[in-house]
């Protein structure tokens, strides 16, 4: 079968005010499809934070942007056409409440930790659980990124995470490399998710960029014969295409998209999109 549509994925309303070279505060409204109801768009306060800066020290407090992949998703950064792989997937969300703090330790190394509570930006608080996470990022040369990550949360069970990350960005090109597994995921005794995705972006000119990505999301539990317990939505995601930027502020990126089904009774999904991104 085939579908053809128009689409509004969302649209971002925010505003900064700067109190002092060291307090600054930020609201950003985030209009999408809720996924429930009849509303197909509606607002959500996607961040609502304080923030202190000051020599090697940065600290967000109240709905602030996850640690978890702010890296990778700077990396990849066509997040107008596909988010970042833990976004995507569901591993965490974007933005939760909660307080974070950032501190380069000297030229080459940094480290975070963040407590929010884990429920993302379209659930206030919905239990007393929070969710905890410290990552370490390294910088040795110029352009090369390396970052590991861990959380952890819990409530019926333990939820853990781990994150690693490689990314090279030079003049005419970037890569990045990211692998993420989750245990006992949403809190169910001995379900892991595992994930890995690749991506690399050419800058063929001035306003082109040409860039590609590979996803692998797969599921298994641990007790006894190993099976994937989510194999309806596991599988492989491609991608591929290029970015166009007439002016400042507006990139049009022609693109395919394909999604292998782990599942073998399952088809191959081919899509073939224009995104476009209007920014001001």
């Amino acid at each position: 079968e085939t579908a053809n549509a128009f689409e509004l994925k969302r649209a971002y309303l925010g505003y900064t005010h700067n109190f002092s070279e060291q307090f600054t505060g930020q609201v950003v409204l985030d209009i999408g499809n809720p996924g429930v109801g009849k509303h197909e768009m509606a607002a959500y306060v996607k961040n609502a934070f304080l923030r202190y800066s000051a020599n090697n020290l940065s600290v967000h407090f109240g709905m602030i942007a996850t640690t978890q992949f702010k890296v990778q998703e700077s990396a990849w950064g066509y997040r107008y056409l596909e988010k970042s792989f833990q976004d995507e997937y569901k591993f965490n969300s974007s933005a939760d409440l909660g307080v974070s703090v950032a501190y380069r330790i000297g030229d080459i190394l940094s480290a975070d930790v963040i407590l929010a509570n884990g429920e993302g930006y379209k659930k206030i608080q919905s239990d007393s659980a929070l969710r905890a996470g410290i990552g370490l990022r390294l910088t040795p040369i110029d352009g090369l990124t390396g970052r590991v990550y861990y959380d952890y949360s819990n409530k019926t069970y333990k939820q853990q995470s781990i994150t690693t990350f490689l990314g090279f960005e030079a003049e005419r090109f970037s890569v990045g490399a990211e692998w993420m597994k989750m245990f006992n995921y949403n809190f169910v005794y001995e379900r892991e998710r595992n994930g890995l995705s690749f991506f690399t972006t050419v800058n063929a000119s001035e306003r082109t960029k040409i860039f590609a990505r590979y996803d692998n999301l797969s599921s298994n539990t641990i007790s006894g014969e190993a099976t994937a317990w989510d194999l309806e939505n596991d599988g492989q995601r491609y991608i591929l295409g290029f970015e166009y930027s007439p002016v400042m502020g507006i990139k049009l990126a022609p693109n395919f998209k394909g999604w292998s089904p782990s599942d073998s009774s399952k088809e191959f999904i081919s899509s073939f999109i224009l995104n476009c991104e209007v920014k001001f």
